[in-house]
């Protein structure tokens, strides 16, 4: 079995590290802290066996790569707190490319949709990295850089896309998660961000860690960026009817968050703040076509009635614990 670094231990890291482990690998986590969540954290449950939680800044290359060293791939799935991103992601986006070189390990970039900016029509891999926003263009900047230097042939390189996460261990960051599951779990209204019957896509956290996994052992999938398979697309209204029918609650109201409204709570909280930039993409259509992935590989998108029935039993342990 191989050795794996992952690089960051959000809802992301912590599926893929698991699912890694499930497998049979060594994981190694670098964390700042170094340390597993405990009990009663967003990621509750035993620690598998096979994943060691190392403190290391990933912004040190130096160590990083030490890290890495004999490692198959390093999984970049950390991302700075959500107001910092213009300032903290290039740093950590070189120490990644820095550490990949060093080691020689395979670096597999979690990427996102901003890069693309607003789009008419389905979203595809083709597409030019064309956002003017600095969200967007700081991740397409970490991406055209890996990828010149995959071509380069200083390192292999390969960045897999999802939209917005979804699912078991996504709470805070979620736009159906901690804001959204608890009320409709009470059977309370629940906040839409944008129009609440637009078309939307969202990524299954469990159907991300299986394609970061896949793509780092797959030399085909190297050199390009590729979308997470994903569901057909869902409104929040329509996703929120299948959460409820899945809890065996009454369905709930679903309120768009008037612009105003966001205006004047962006002056209190640094996240609402930042979510002017991407609200086009809860305003009209965004829908990610997955078609290349699923050609090429062998993962698929768990179906969507799995997804929401293990996401409503996941926020029943969680709100039962005390979470």
């Amino acid at each position: 079995m191989s050795l794996y670094i992952v690089v960051g231990y959000g809802p992301a890291g912590a599926a893929t590290a698991r699912l890694l482990a499930g497998q049979g690998h060594t994981v190694r986590v670098v964390t700042r802290s170094g340390r597993a969540p405990g009990p009663g954290t967003e990621h509750p449950g035993t620690e598998h066996p096979g994943i060691e939680h190392v403190a290391l800044d990933a912004t040190d290359a130096a160590r990083l790569a030490g890290a890495a060293r004999g490692a198959t791939a390093i999984l970049g799935c950390a991302a700075p707190p959500y107001h910092r991103w213009t300032k903290e992601w290039p740093p950590l986006a070189a120490a990644l490319t820095e550490a990949a070189e060093a080691s020689g390990a395979v670096l597999v970039m979690l990427g996102n949709l901003y890069g693309y900016g607003p789009v008419d029509g389905p979203l595809t891999e083709d597409l030019p990295l064309a956002a003017t926003g600095p969200k967007g263009r700081v991740r397409a900047a970490a991406w055209e850089r890996a990828r010149t230097l995959h071509e380069q042939g200083r390192i292999r390189a390969v960045e897999i896309r999802a939209s917005d996460f979804f699912g078991p261990g996504v709470t805070d960051g979620g736009h159906l998660a901690g804001r959204f599951m608890p009320p409709l779990l009470r059977g309370k209204a629940v906040t839409a961000l944008g129009d609440p019957d637009a078309p939307h896509s969202w990524s299954y956290l469990p159907d991300v860690a299986a394609a970061l996994a896949e793509a780092a052992g797959e030399e085909r999938a190297w050199g390009r960026a590729w979308h997470v398979p994903t569901e057909p697309p869902f409104s929040v209204r329509e996703m929120a009817d299948r959460l409820a029918a899945a809890a065996g609650t009454a369905p709930v109201a679903v309120r768009p968050t008037p612009p105003a409204v966001l205006g004047v709570a962006s002056l209190f909280s640094p996240l609402l703040r930042e979510l002017k930039e991407i609200r086009y993409q809860f305003d009209r259509p965004f829908v990610v076509d997955s078609d290349a992935y699923r050609s090429a590989f062998t993962v698929r998108s768990t179906p969507v009635d799995e997804q929401v029935e293990a996401t409503v039993a996941w926020w029943k342990e969680r709100l039962a614990a005390g979470g």
